[in-house]
């Protein structure tokens, strides 16, 4: 069976300064409709976002969004389990930081305790601890964290949703005609200049971040697909029907098969 690593980001997670439990609700049933084919790895942000929404102090202020954070984790982990409880699947909550992958040990343990948890159809919900991450969280992303996690943790593939669709052949706030790559095979260093645009209060990341998370799973013989996760017949049709309707795949060799 095959490893995935699905990463949604707080964009889709929230709206209006809070999580938007109908997305989370329908990307459960995804998540669940995936286990019957995959061993699924969930990456999710929206810690800060469901803190916010709990403690409104200015998350400008490094320490504040520490504290959001701290107050959003545990929400959030308690939305994922009473939704996927309804499907009858455990979840598990996996804290991580760059620092657990520059240690072989940290790595080892972190990986033995993810490969268990999916050897009994639990789901890890992964994120960034937020609450000691500090350059993480002011200019990292789980971009990065769940291309490491792909990598890392021997899944076949990331799977990005997000409000970025896919990969264009140029700026489509700029060009009304760009149209979306829908394989790519090498990500250039030139192209990883693109400013950080998260277009979101509680978003880190941006089109820049996600191009970075491919070219690392590229350099490492890794897939990538990435795509909107606010219409999610796309992923479930390249998942679970084998057809490609939009989004992006990186892969190695182009044609990907």
């Amino acid at each position: 069976m095959k490893r995935i690593v699905v990463k949604v980001g707080s964009h889709v997670l929230s709206e209006q300064n809070r999580l938007a439990k109908e997305r989370i609700t329908n990307l459960v049933k995804l998540l669940c409709d995936l286990q019957q084919k995959y061993e699924v790895i969930l990456v999710s942000s929206g810690a800060v976002a469901a803190g916010y929404s709990k403690l409104k102090i200015d998350k400008s202020i490094l320490a504040n969004r520490q504290a959001i954070a701290s107050v959003g984790q545990p929400y959030l982990m308690s939305v994922y389990q009473k939704k996927f409880a309804a499907a009858d699947i455990l979840t598990a909550q996996v804290l991580l930081t760059a620092d657990d992958f520059d240690s072989r040990k940290r790595t080892a343990h972190a990986k033995s305790a993810v490969s268990k948890l999916l050897k009994y159809n639990i789901i890890p919900i992964i994120n960034e601890n937020d609450t000691t991450a500090t350059e993480e969280l002011v200019f990292g992303d789980n971009d990065q964290l769940s291309a490491h996690v792909a990598y890392y943790f021997d899944a076949d593939m990331l799977v990005i949703l997000s409000d970025i669709d896919g990969y264009y052949d140029s700026d489509p706030r700029e060009n009304k005609n760009a149209k979306i790559l829908k394989e790519v095979s090498q990500i250039r260093d030139e192209d990883l200049e693109i400013p950080c645009d998260p277009n979101h209060t509680f978003a880190t990341g941006g089109i820049a971040t996600k191009l970075k998370a491919a070219k690392f799973l590229l350099e490492h013989e890794k897939e990538m697909f990435m795509t909107t996760g606010f219409d999610l017949s796309i992923i479930r049709s390249f998942l679970l029907e084998g057809k490609q309707i939009g989004g992006t795949h990186f892969c190695k060799e182009i044609p990907c098969v």
